[in-house]
């Protein structure tokens, strides 16, 4: 709010527009002016009547004169009054010569801030993949299962507070009575107050669910959860995974695909009670002549979800990243992606929202196969995409110049050609991380302007057999408590990325009982990856997850798992619930 600023009132100048220094209107006139302004007149003295002889001690006034006609009053009266109202209605807002003292609302202020109360804390789970049925062009697809063996499962993880209370707790379809309630409660009478948790291991779910959680004293609760999809036939046979993550009003999906055999199908899930509008932004490896028409207004209805065939909006492109904006409800977003080469299944994944767009991006856990089969079998047409690679958005106008670094277990690696790219702006950019050693890498990656980034890890080197794929997308630091569901089934790994400096890890298991045990700590360097084998049991008990905590320098991390054959799969390990908030709020016209 701009500060209101005295001006000179008009009534301070004489009634020809000069200047009126060493002369004052008489009383008449005075008078005249604040009746005009609802100034009370000046009051007698309590020493006695006026008699206009100045008071002892106070600087005395000149009268005007006496030759003055009264004409030239009543222009004076006029002049003056006009002058004052003149004053407050032009100025507005403005605190004139008159004395007139502003409204309060209007004087200059800080915004107050406002507490928001904490909402429930809500992990959007994607559902099943499905195979499409007919080739629709976009929006409203028709699903089919995917095969006899699929299988989908949920795994969720509710933290207590420090005393060990639970929040109330559900994992449940939208709009549909609860799968699973989580007990919920402090802890049994003559029992010792320390935290633990509250589990959902293995529910086998047939539609895209949502675990949602209470705050608790005004704290939201940490929470996590995780969808696994598994299938040993059909179409769309390998391993799928993805956290399931907090709706949000903006967000960013990168390593999609819809060229010739690739399927992509966007699901956009409301979990609010406001509807949502959404707007899609496209980028590809190809040029866009204009954004499509029918991409802009989608409305999701509350409790509700949409899904959208990418091929549609962007056909023919190797590499697509959509930035999804919606305004009233929050919504998640997902994307299955899947490829088909001919009667061969190419692998499946789910891909879920990667870090906001930033200067500098970290993708942890990819798993490289050898590298001269590797190159070969990329070589062959339709297997393109078979080789690994890092996909570069760069959302603004100008080029990207990107600095990329690799580094395994044991430090760093060379790319060939030094690693430097040059990323068009608007636009999707392949980097591939041929050449490269067999085994698990992060990627850190600077560049002048912002971007975000993902990497996809094929697993297969048979160009007559089932294949996989792993998309990973950049991820935002690993802060404190975060809650890491590992499923159950197949091997798992948390892999951990630290680009500088040094980090400490603390990994804390969680079992399928909810009890917490003693922790795991790791100390990685920078420009290393780290590696978290995920045991089946800790203390003779099932192991559900982790809570982890990171300090030091910035570590990244991931969740990497194998299933059957060449089954491979990774999801992003995202931040944990926000605490309450407070918002400025200026109460004033």
């Amino acid at each position: 709010m701009t500060t209101p600023t005295s001006e000179k009132s008009p009534s301070e100048q004489s009634p020809d527009g000069g200047s009126s220094a060493g002369q004052a209107p008489d009383a008449e006139s005075a008078e005249a002016a604040r009746s005009a302004t609802g100034t009370p007149a000046a009051r007698p003295s309590a020493a006695g009547p006026a008699t206009g002889k100045p008071s002892a001690g106070k600087s005395s006034v000149a009268k005007p004169s006496a030759a003055r006609s009264p004409g030239r009053r009543t222009r004076i009266v006029v002049a003056a009054a006009i002058g004052v109202v003149l004053t407050g209605a032009g100025a507005g807002l403005t605190v004139a010569a008159s004395g007139i003292p502003a409204p309060a609302s209007l004087a200059g202020r800080s915004p107050q801030s406002v507490s928001v109360p904490t909402g429930d804390s809500v992990r959007v789970c994607p559902g099943p993949a499905r195979l499409l049925e007919g080739t629709p062009v976009e929006g409203d697809p028709q699903f089919s299962p995917a095969s006899k063996s699929a299988q989908t499962s949920v795994g969720g993880i509710v933290l207590s507070d420090t005393q060990g209370t639970l929040p109330d707790a559900a994992l449940a379809p939208l709009g549909a009575p609860p799968l699973k309630a989580l007990p919920s409660g402090s802890v049994p009478a003559g029992t010792v107050a320390q935290p633990r948790a509250a589990v959902v291991s293995g529910q086998p779910v047939d539609a895209l669910t949502a675990l949602t959680a209470k705050p608790l004293s005004g704290v939201a609760a940490a929470s996590g959860a995780m969808t696994r999809f598994e299938a040993r036939d059909g179409d769309l046979q390998g391993l799928a995974t993805a956290t399931c993550a907090p709706p949000a009003n903006d967000q960013w999906l990168s390593g999609a695909a819809t060229t010739v055999g690739r399927t992509s199908v966007l699901t956009l899930t409301n979990a609010s009670t406001t509807p949502a509008t959404v707007d899609l932004q496209f980028f590809g490896d190809k040029p866009l002549t204009q954004a499509p028409p029918s991409s802009r207004g989608l409305t999701v209805k509350p409790g509700s979800s949409a899904s959208y065939v990418l091929n549609g909006y962007m056909p023919g492109q190797s590499n697509v990243a959509v930035r999804v904006r919606s305004t009233g409800g929050p919504v998640a977003a997902s994307i299955q992606q899947s490829t088909l080469r001919g009667l061969t299944a190419g692998g499946v994944e789910l891909i879920t929202a990667a870090s906001a767009p930033s200067t500098r991006q970290t993708v942890a856990g990819i798993e490289l196969q050898d590298p001269g089969q590797s190159k070969d079998l990329a070589a062959r047409s339709g297997f393109e995409d078979a080789r690994p690679a890092v996909q570069i958005t760069v959302p603004g106008a100008a080029d990207a110049v990107v600095q990329l670094r690799v580094y395994g277990r044991n430090g760093a690696v060379q790319l060939p050609g030094g690693g430097v790219v040059t990323a068009k702006a608007g636009a999707v950019t392949e980097v591939p991380l041929t050449g490269l050693p067999a085994g698990v890498y992060s990627v850190s990656a600077t560049a002048d302007v912002s971007f975000t980034a993902s990497a996809r890890a094929p697993r297969g080197l048979s160009a007559s057999g089932p294949m996989d794929f792993a998309l990973v997308a950049a991820s935002q630091r690993i802060g404190d408590s975060q809650v890491v569901p590992v499923g159950s089934g197949g091997t798992r790994q948390i892999v951990l990325g630290v680009p500088d400096g040094r980090a400490q890890i603390r990994a804390v298991p969680v079992s399928e009982d909810g009890a917490m045990h003693t922790p795991v700590t790791l100390d990685v360097g920078g420009g290393t990856t780290a590696v978290l084998d995920v045991p089946d049991t800790v203390d003779g008990a099932p192991l559900a997850g982790y809570v982890l905590s990171a300090s030091s320098d910035a570590a990244y991390g991931s969740l990497l798992t194998h299933g059957d054959g060449n089954a491979v799969s990774s999801a992003t390990i995202v931040p944990g619930a926000a605490a309450s908030q407070s918002l400025p709020v200026t109460v004033d016209y």
